[in-house]
């Protein structure tokens, strides 16, 4: 299994202290994750991205077969901005 990529956050967005326990300093997070922060099932996250190319409004990556969602983008969509 690969390592996640680390890439630098913005520093302009302030990170909610739930998702930064669920980031664990990373600056993308698994698609299991990303569905349990917005509190829907994975497989609706999967299947809104495999309709739309997104979900919420954020893209994600693909790093061999996962999907990782940019932490700096779920904390905008968190935070109404």
């Amino acid at each position: 299994m690969q390592p996640i990529p680390q890439f630098n956050m913005a520093a302009s967005v302030a990170i909610p202290p739930a998702l930064a326990a669920v980031a664990q300093g990373r600056d993308h997070i698994k698609t299991s994750e990303f569905a349990h922060t917005f509190s829907r099932a994975t497989q609706t996250i999967l299947k809104n991205h495999c309709l739309t190319g997104e979900c919420f409004g954020i893209r994600p990556i693909k790093q061999g077969k996962f999907l990782l969602w940019p932490v700096a983008d779920i904390a905008k969509a968190l935070g109404g901005a």
